[in-house]
């Protein structure tokens, strides 16, 4: 019996009456089950979910005229479960999952902000996502507030937001954002220090919340795929494709086996490019500018040959409902072996200067660690949770078309550093370059 079958089987035998438990009734969610609860289940369900080892994923909320839907999925060794429940717009409250999950802290006042359901026994009672752009009582996702707000002055700086401080003998503040010198996106980052160690660093995101929840709402599919493709310029594909699959599944569209392949190929041309720049610019960083001047012209002739095939540098508008926008043309295949070919050559002689280099350990080792338990407690993925001994990848834990018939190695390393998330970065490099047919 699988983690979501205890989990159903506990909620099922709880002694409220009203408890409502539906397990796994909607197809249209597949591979995901689905758990529909009482609300006032809600914090046992987190509690319980978190006591099984289940991974907290995500959430969202739904606002309809007199109520709010609200969802949480949950992962178990590459199963998934969405759990929901419905709230009253007359009295929005949850039990919190953030005490059982650190993870959920951000997303459960994302929602807060965004539908005002409030949630109980939340450690942090502070906004997040709102910024002064609407007043208190005003939530900018229910279906009474109108897609372009309620005022077009400009919004006041938000001057007033309570940072948590750290105050002792030695200790500095350094405020960093929220506009850097580079093109990166707003933040505002808090450090508190002593001398070179950081005791603690604060986060403040969403400045430039672009209200795509509420955009998204009456698009039809090709609309909703390319404005899901725009949520964040370097990763295009993996979000118009993560938004087409949802359609699909949930009218049952099959993608053709050739259209698949091509969303993999152009998926793995853009966490190449990503990697490449990431790897760049954090030797750039510290001062290794060799690197980052090797790395952006590796990305940039990879970057090239993406428009050249599939017109766009950054494959935008690639992906599509149904399938691809774009076949490979009859040239394409040599061209792609001919550039990755070359690509693997280049890269082994520029990884070992990165793998070892004194200059570049004694900045990159031991900084910014993220321990083995708070990676799996903040439910961290990708090449962050890689280099903390988190193996989970879905290509591999719940393959889909292709990655079901083109098996995907997982790096992972254990020292939880930056030079450890360069690790990974460069192994899925190589990886990418090498993915094979089973």
């Amino acid at each position: 019996m699988s983690a979501f079958d205890w989990l159903s089987e506990y909620l099922a035998r709880l002694e409220d009456e009203h408890a409502l438990v539906r397990f796994g009734e909607a197809a249209s969610l597949n591979p995901a089950h689905r758990l529909v609860l009482d609300a006032e289940d809600w914090g046992k369900a987190g509690s319980v979910a978190a006591g099984m080892g289940c991974r907290w994923a995500g959430a969202w909320g739904d606002p309809r005229e007199l109520d709010v839907v609200v969802r949480v999925c949950l992962e178990h060794l590459g199963d998934y479960l969405v759990i929901e429940t419905e709230v009253p717009l007359s009295h929005p409250i949850l039990a919190s999952h953030t005490p059982y999950f650190p993870g959920a802290n951000r997303l459960e006042r994302h929602l807060r902000d965004l539908t005002g359901v409030a949630f109980l026994d939340h450690p942090d009672r502070r906004r997040w996502t709102r910024h002064q752009a609407w007043p208190d009582g005003e939530f900018p996702l229910r279906l009474d507030y109108p897609i372009e707000g309620r005022s077009l002055r400009r919004v006041r700086a938000d001057a007033d937001y309570p940072f948590a401080g750290i105050h002792g003998s030695g200790v500095y503040e350094i405020p960093v954002g929220p506009v850097h010198a580079g093109i990166i996106e707003p933040g505002h980052f808090r450090f508190q220090a002593v001398g070179e160690e950081v005791l603690r660093l604060e986060a403040r995101l969403g400045y430039v919340h672009k209200g795509i929840e509420k955009s998204a709402v009456g698009r039809d599919p090709l609309g909703l795929a390319r404005l899901a493709g725009r949520v964040s310029g370097d990763s295009t594909v993996a979000h118009a494709w993560a938004a087409c699959q949802a359609m699909e599944r949930a009218t049952t569209c099959i993608v053709p086996p050739r259209a698949a392949i091509l969303r993999a190929l152009f998926s793995e041309r853009e966490r190449i490019a990503n990697h490449l720049g990431d790897i760049g610019a954090i030797c750039n960083d510290v001062g290794f500018a060799f690197v980052h001047v090797q790395c952006a012209r590796l990305r940039e002739q990879w970057h090239r040959r993406s428009a050249e095939l599939f017109g766009h540098r950054f494959m935008m508008d690639a992906v599509i409902p149904g399938g691809v926008a774009h076949d490979l043309p009859p040239e394409g295949a040599a061209l792609l072996r001919a550039d990755h070919a070359a690509l693997r050559q280049v890269i082994e002689p520029l990884f070992d200067i990165v793998d070892d280099h004194p200059s570049l350990d004694d900045r990159l080792l031991s900084t910014g660690y993220l321990s083995h338990a708070d990676a799996r407690a903040l439910g961290c993925t990708g090449y962050v949770g890689k280099a903390s001994g988190q193996v989970f990848d879905v290509r591999r834990d719940n393959p889909y078309p292709p990655y079901d018939t083109h098996p995907v190695t997982v790096p992972v390393e254990t020292a939880g550093d930056v030079a450890a998330r360069v690790r990974v970065r460069m192994a899925e490099v190589r990886i990418s370059l090498s993915l094979r047919k089973r």
